[in-house]
């Protein structure tokens, strides 16, 4: 078995952390994840450097990069605006952001979800217009920290839509990590049945993104999003900590026979690296111990 670790440092990561790097800082974490095995990775999201000044300059970032044929490079985009930043880059994959919770969506990107779904609509035709993958990432799918709890229902009938708008991908995201496995591996066949591939984005505010990591794997899930060391959160949503980390999300699964491509080792030299960047000690727990190197047996 494999999946792909869509690595989101750079941009989730980055976006909720007082350190703001220059665009030359962070595109030398992309290229050093890029050389880990990472297989994907989100280079920073183009929105308004007032609303993220940490995202400030992504174009710049993007001419940065040192891009690696095996690696696909992706940004994040809420609006046209922003998608016509990115294609005057040299990324090749766009994910479209929106909320399943009106009001999560509303103080987020200012908008109704009606017209978030009408937006990725026509992104994602842009998007494949110029030839590049497009995928939608549904925000809050498994709960809103105003709203609370969301139905199931309201989140599939976005999937639906925009599956009918041919998107190459369903990303579920747990914002506020409350999520747990049974509902994790519910969503995750219910999209499926639309017949695209489904990712999920995961936060482990309540310690249980990694069993929802493996729930999701299990129930068919192809794309896991995850960032270095831990690091970030959404800035518009209250409490809403902590990436489930790379390196512990690797670590678990080799030890359960998941291909990967990650060389664990050198992303724990990178998490080093970054932690010198940061002046701070990660969140992750596996570069604060090893790889520990099992037998073949």
């Amino acid at each position: 078995m494999s999946v792909r670790i869509f690595e989101v440092g750079p941009r989730d990561g980055l976006q909720n952390h007082s350190h703001v790097l220059t665009p030359q800082v962070r595109a030398e974490l992309i290229d050093r994840l890029s050389q880990t095995g990472v297989g994907a990775i989100e280079i920073g999201s183009f929105v308004h450097p007032g609303r993220v000044p940490q995202m400030a300059g992504v174009e710049e970032v993007a001419s940065l990069i040192t891009a690696r044929k095996e690696v696909r490079y992706a940004g994040l985009v809420l609006n046209d605006l922003g998608y016509e930043r990115l294609r005057e880059t040299q990324i090749d994959e766009v994910r479209i952001a929106f909320a399943a919770s009106a009001t999560f969506n509303e103080r987020n990107q200012g908008s109704t979800i009606e017209d978030s779904l009408a937006t990725a609509q026509r992104i994602i035709a842009r998007a494949h217009a110029d030839d590049r993958r497009a995928s939608v990432t549904l925000a809050t799918a498994f709960g809103c920290p105003f709203e609370g709890e969301l139905k199931p229902e309201q989140v599939l009938r976005l999937a639906e839509h925009v599956v009918e708008a041919e998107a190459d991908e369903v990303l579920l995201a747990d914002t506020i990590g409350v999520a747990v496995p049974r509902e994790v591996r519910s969503l995750v066949q219910s999209v499926l049945s639309f017949g695209v591939p489904v990712g999920l984005h995961l936060h482990n505010t309540r310690n249980t993104g990694y069993a929802n990591a493996l729930a999701g794997l299990e129930a068919g899930a192809s794309t896991l999003d995850a960032s270095i060391g831990g690091i970030g959160g959404c800035p518009f949503a209250p409490k809403a900590t902590g990436n489930i980390a790379t390196e512990d999300l690797a670590y678990l699964l080799h030890g359960e026979g998941v291909e990967t491509g990650i060389d664990l080792d050198s992303l724990l030299v990178v998490c080093g690296w970054l932690e010198d960047v940061l002046e701070r000690q990660l969140d992750g727990l596996v570069h604060r111990a090893d790889a520990f190197s099992r037998s073949a047996a």
